[in-house]
């Protein structure tokens, strides 16, 4: 009904409600939300690079913790282990977190507000941690018996035996970043540096905005109708053009993320 909806008119979704076949076939919505097709394009491809690159960051970061939390021979890890879960626990607090990113590191409208936040997830950790767990310890002794320091071992040796919690994991940061728009609304003043999803969270508010103008007769009428401005067949549009992308790379995916998940359910 998301999709049939993006394709109708507003009039005719107000009127009938939802079904599962376009109403009075309309690209109005979809109008709307290109009107300015090198801004959406732009935001596409700030979410596109923060995604990739806080993914890869992400999974590297993560991979090596696990990989140090899961090492029997390392006679902190439960410590260790503690404070990271310890994390999930409490939290600092919006307005402490606020003054550290704008004030302390001074990242104020920057890309770096965007990647640092997600690059780092307890649950993930816990799902990589109980995966390489499940690597029998006879490989590793067997890799450094041939040689190979703890980095060699980590990326020969254990790297590819993890991929379905790599794939899991990756999913997951990747849909992290993808949805973050509240860090942008946090710290990113510029334009230019919007992510996707706090660019069209924009646009849905300047529309309802408009329509509110016109309740209280405020703007006339006339001009909005110029504008052609929908409300519910605009947020169907935006649906699918935030989902698109990750509707189609998730059976690339699948396989490996069901058996990341039972994996880590089990281990865990």
């Amino acid at each position: 009904m998301i999709l049939s909806g993006s394709f109708s008119s507003e009039a005719a979704i107000i009127k009938n409600g939802f079904s599962l076949l376009p109403q009075d076939f309309s690209l109005e919505a979809y109008k709307t939300v290109f009107r300015e097709p090198m801004t959406v394009m732009r935001a596409y491809v700030n979410t596109i690079g923060l995604t990739i690159a806080g993914t890869a960051a992400g999974l590297i970061l993560q991979t090596m913790t696990a990989y140090v939390l899961a090492r029997k021979d390392f006679e902190w890890r439960n410590y260790f282990s503690f404070f990271f879960y310890f994390t999930t626990l409490f939290s600092g607090g919006l307005v402490p977190y606020y003054i550290l990113m704008s004030n302390t590191l001074n990242l104020k409208d920057s890309y770096l507000a965007l990647l640092l936040p997600l690059l780092f997830s307890v649950y993930n950790l816990l799902i990589m941690k109980s995966y390489i767990m499940a690597i029998p310890e006879s490989l590793v002794d067997a890799a450094k018996i041939d040689g190979c320091g703890e980095v060699r071992t980590l990326f020969k040796v254990v790297i590819p035996l993890i991929k379905p919690a790599l794939a899991t994991v990756g999913l997951f940061i990747a849909l992290a970043y993808w949805n973050d728009w509240y860090n942008a609304m946090l710290y990113i003043k510029t334009g230019s540096k919007y992510p996707l999803q706090y660019f069209l969270y924009q646009q849905v508010n300047n529309i309802e905005a408009y329509k509110k103008l016109i309740a209280n007769n405020a703007v006339s009428s006339s001009i909005i109708n110029a504008m052609s401005l929908p409300t519910q067949t605009l947020k169907m549009a935006l649906t699918i053009v935030v989902t698109g992308p990750i509707i189609l790379a998730y059976p690339l995916v699948q396989k490996y993320f069901v058996q990341g998940i039972t994996i880590g359910a089990v281990k865990g």
